[in-house]
């Protein structure tokens, strides 16, 4: 069972069967991949994938596409990730905090954490001094801040491999032996 909440707040339960599952893990593997040619994958009719994909995604389960954006190709070829501790007076304001820091223009992902470290914020730069003023003038300068810690991205693995080394989400829950 997954609750889920909806945009108006209300938390909506909707049990995920097998042929969920296997709908959500071939949309993670090609999220361009047309109803017809998943109904086919899936051996099921393409008017039974479209209703399941639509109550996926109004039950929440299921979001956006996203495209796979080569920064460095739009002059922004620098990425780090910055380590945001926030002060002890301001933890009751720390999704004030987050909703601000998402709009700024450099930012890609906030990563909300438990331990020392609140935040991880994943940004791109122009260059090291972009990135260093973007740091100083933009994370740093904010009351809410105890400190931060900027880490460079060298590179990346890309989070969809996992797909070609496992059959689907059952093995993913599997105990680890």
């Amino acid at each position: 069972m997954t609750t889920r909440e909806s945009g108006g707040g209300a938390p909506q339960k909707m049990h995920l069967d097998d042929l969920d599952e296997r709908i959500l893990w071939e949309l993670g593997r090609d999220a361009d991949i047309t109803n017809a040619a998943l109904a086919e994958r899936l051996h099921v009719s393409p008017s039974t994938t479209l209703a399941r994909v639509k109550a996926l995604r109004a039950a929440g389960v299921l979001g956006t596409a996203h495209a796979d954006v080569d920064y460095g190709a739009l002059g922004l070829p620098l990425q780090a990730i910055v380590a945001v501790k926030l002060r002890a007076q301001a933890r009751a304001s720390i999704r004030s905090y987050a909703d601000k820091i998402i709009r700024l223009p450099n930012v890609l992902n906030i990563y909300f954490l438990g331990g020392q470290t609140d935040f991880l914020v994943h940004v791109v730069a122009t260059s090291p001094s972009q990135l260093r003023d973007f740091v100083a003038l933009r994370l740093s300068v904010d009351p809410a801040v105890a400190s931060t810690e900027t880490q460079i991205v060298f590179d990346w693995v890309r989070s969809l491999d996992h797909r070609t080394r496992a059959s689907g989400f059952d093995e993913m829950r599997d105990p680890i032996t």
